[in-house]
């Protein structure tokens, strides 16, 4: 079920984020994040609201969604990289409470069903969505199985291209692989959470909202959840 908040542009939609995700700013609770452009604003908001506040986060997991294959965590385009640029360092989560997943290592497989097993002992209570431009969530591509675990996929040419902005333009330096939670294991979050801002997802967003559930746009399954907010801005609106 869909709870779809239209926003006029990307900052108003960082502040609605963070009232949502607020509510699960608590002792004991598990939040699943992500990376990349979208969530920026609402980790400011998040980081601004512990340092006036006090908000703690000592007693908070959290689970990323993925990481590219290959990239060592001092990367600067690594996700854990990223994760503590952005969030991690400015908060007072213990550093034992975090996760991301490994890009690293002789099997890679085996890590990826031992972080599915991590998150099933202390399951999300709200994870953070994008949307890909061509409607995948986390680095689930089209064709993914709807019930599909953590694993090691390889990115389609448009991911590819869309994130060769933070690799200094140069597509040769791009991971062509990631870890990446499965849509199996994010449907199982007990809340869902997505932002999509920008012309370019306003057909991401139709046909995950109104358009058939089916694996050519992974996240059309999230129909089938019972608890997802979606907060659009007007040019990702565009073609509700």
């Amino acid at each position: 079920m869909f709870n779809v908040i239209k926003v006029k542009d990307y900052e108003e939609a960082s502040d609605k984020a963070f009232e949502v995700m607020k509510d699960f700013i608590k002792p004991g609770k598990v939040l699943g994040l992500a990376t990349g452009s979208t969530p920026i604003g609402l980790y400011q908001r998040m980081v601004k609201d512990h340092e006036e506040n006090g908000t703690s986060y000592k007693e908070i997991k959290t689970f990323n969604l993925d990481e590219y294959v290959g990239l060592p965590i001092s990367h600067p385009e690594s996700y854990y990289a990223f994760m503590h640029r952005n969030l991690f360092d400015h908060i007072d989560i213990p550093e034992e409470n975090t996760h991301v997943p490994s890009g690293l290592g002789e099997d890679l497989e085996a890590q990826a069903a031992a972080y599915d097993a991590m998150i099933a002992k202390d399951p999300v209570d709200i994870q953070l969505l994008g949307i890909g431009s061509d409607g995948h969530i986390a680095f689930n591509e089209p064709g993914t199985a709807f019930d599909s675990p953590t694993h090691v996929t390889d990115l389609a040419e448009s991911t590819i291209k869309d994130n060769c902005r933070f690799f200094d333009n140069d597509i040769s330096k791009v991971p062509t692989q990631a870890v990446t939670q499965g849509i199996g294991t994010i449907m199982k979050a007990k809340n869902i959470l997505l932002i999509a801002t920008g012309a370019n997802k306003a057909q991401a967003v139709k046909d995950m909202i109104n358009g058939p559930v089916d694996e050519a746009c992974p996240a059309s399954i999230l129909q089938k959840h019972d608890n997802v907010t979606i907060i659009v801005d007007e040019a990702a609106a565009s073609l509700l």
